[in-house]
């Protein structure tokens, strides 16, 4: 069975290569194809001896990046179980309804985040495995359990491609994310897509993005290894240690989000790190300024792709090539190899160049559909296959797509999806709260952050801070607004929707 055994199979080829720097350990801990597939092999044995993990069930892990995270996927994959991805920002509380929603058999975590574990596990008994620390009540040390577990082979008869590898969270306009079935079948599909494009068998990167987020997991790391390059690890993004990693690792491409590119120029070694082993860098995320890209260039001597993805599909979707990187500004460029787009009208019908409609996508690398979630799914794949992102786009003449507004009124504040309806619903638990939108406004250092437009009741006073204290209560840190504005009315259309567009033209 190799359809889901990739570190098996990886194994099988190249034993003896460098497959993962674990960074954020220290020392620095390096681990070749050949380990990797006997951690894979032992925590697989235990997850299915100790938890009764099988095909179809689900693994949770909330940690940061690590081996363990890989471990984890290698051993699901063993199984034909589903890698389950919380985010590790979430409030207990988010992590609670969300493990209600999937039902993990066993949790994986980072210490920092072993109170919020112990508070989901009061109300929903699993098998725990900490990865660092000292033991907590009713969970076993990672690394312990794995070496006392024997290196026995596994496999599933029966895994199908299309069975489900992972759940990765994306968020919802009703509030709970929805889980997006990720099947083997689309993992191979991106890497193929991504091979073609960009990634060679000797490459070596430094993976910056949250294993949790399909930038972390599936846009790199996993075609890269697949191949049988060599992935660096870090804990969390800090700007100094990434460009040691990249001169002291050789890499030879590196992928981030405009955000982390401002801050890699501001860190105390930049002007002394050599960033010449780079064959290009990758901007995804938001549009990359012109200025960073001819400072990239101008000071390092780096190209710079641009590319579009999301959770559901791909994630490697459109590609910008480095020589349109200034020419195409703006633009996240043309469909990768064996993806197909189009701009359709309401009546889902193609338009021509330069006309703004909806984009639509189909491939072999879409996603299987939301879990538990029929409904969810319907809505966005067609009875032709094409799936609708609820993104306003044009294409131009020569093949280039741009992104005209973002996917209902989501915006991107560091990297991460923000949907305002999540934070409206907190805001209306406030008994002081009449209406309210929030919006995306700009940001020198996250590129956007949150304004919450604030109308309150009749006679109600209350400040930005108390509003702001009552959301900290209830959501994940980075979706909170960072400022608060009080309005004695919303703009409203005839239809009585609050037009949110008016809103960011004035406050924007």
């Amino acid at each position: 069975m190799y359809v889901g055994d990739i570190a098996g199979r990886r194994a099988l080829y190249t034993p003896d290569q460098l497959a993962v720097i674990d960074a954020g350990k220290t020392p620095h801990q390096r681990f070749t194809y050949a380990q990797l597939n006997d951690r894979a092999n032992r925590l697989a044995n235990w997850l299915q001896v100790e938890a009764g993990v099988s095909k179809g069930d689900r693994v949770g892990i909330v940690a940061h990046d690590g081996v363990e995270f890989l471990d984890a996927f290698f051993a699901c994959g063993k199984l034909g179980a589903m890698l389950t991805c919380f985010n590790w920002r979430l409030h207990w509380r988010e992590l609670g309804a969300l493990v209600q929603q999937t039902t993990p058999k066993a949790m994986i975590f980072s210490q920092e985040h072993a109170e919020k574990v112990a508070q989901v596990q009061a109300d929903y008994p699993m098998h725990l495995l900490h990865i660092e620390g000292e033991s907590t009540a009713g969970s076993l040390h990672f690394e312990t359990t794995l070496q006392a577990t024997p290196n026995m082979p596994i496999s599933t008869e029966g895994l199908e491609a299309e069975d489900t590898a992972v759940l990765l969270f994306t968020g919802g306009t009703t509030g709970l994310p929805k889980a997006a079935m990720i099947s083997h079948r689309m993992i191979a599909w991106n890497s193929l897509n991504t091979v073609i494009h960009d990634v060679r068998h000797e490459d070596v990167t430094v993976n910056v993005f949250p294993m949790f987020h399909t930038g972390g997991l599936l846009v790199y790391t996993l075609p890269l290894m697949i191949l049988g390059g060599t992935t660096v690890l870090v804990r969390r993004f800090d700007p100094a240690q990434v460009l040691d990693l990249i001169q002291q690792y050789k890499a030879t491409f590196f992928a981030g989000v405009p955000t982390m590119y401002q801050l890699l120029t501001t860190a105390p070694n930049w002007s002394s790190a050599d960033l010449s082993g780079l064959r290009f860098c990758t901007s995804g995320g938001a549009p990359l300024p012109v200025s960073l890209v001819e400072q990239f260039g101008r000071e390092k001597g780096v190209r710079f792709k641009q590319g579009f993805g999301m959770t559901e599909f791909g994630p490697g979707i459109f590609a910008l090539a480095p020589e349109d990187a200034i020419r195409k500004a703006g633009s996240i460029g043309r469909p990768n190899f064996f993806v197909d787009a189009r701009i359709v009208d309401d009546a889902n019908q193609p338009l021509g160049a330069d006309v703004i409609g909806e984009l639509v996508l189909k491939a072999q690398s879409m996603f299987s559909g939301y879990f538990g979630n029929p409904e969810a799914t319907k809505a966005v794949i067609d009875t032709q296959g094409w799936f609708h992102t609820g993104d306003l786009a044009r294409c131009d003449a020569e093949g280039y797509f741009f992104i005209v507004d973002r996917k209902k009124d989501m915006f991107i504040s560091g990297g991460e999806n923000v949907y305002p309806a999540e934070i409206e619903q907190a805001l209306y638990q406030h008994p002081s709260v009449q209406m309210c939108a929030v919006i995306g406004v700009p940001d020198a250092r996250w590129g956007e952050v949150g304004k919450a437009c604030v109308v309150l009741k009749q006679g109600q006073t209350v400040t930005p801070d108390v509003l702001i204290a009552h959301l900290k209560e209830r959501l994940a840190a980075y979706k909170v607004p960072k400022s608060v504005e009080f309005m004695d009315a919303l703009p409203i259309s005839a239809a009585g929707k609050i037009l949110k567009r008016e809103l960011r033209d004035q406050f924007t």
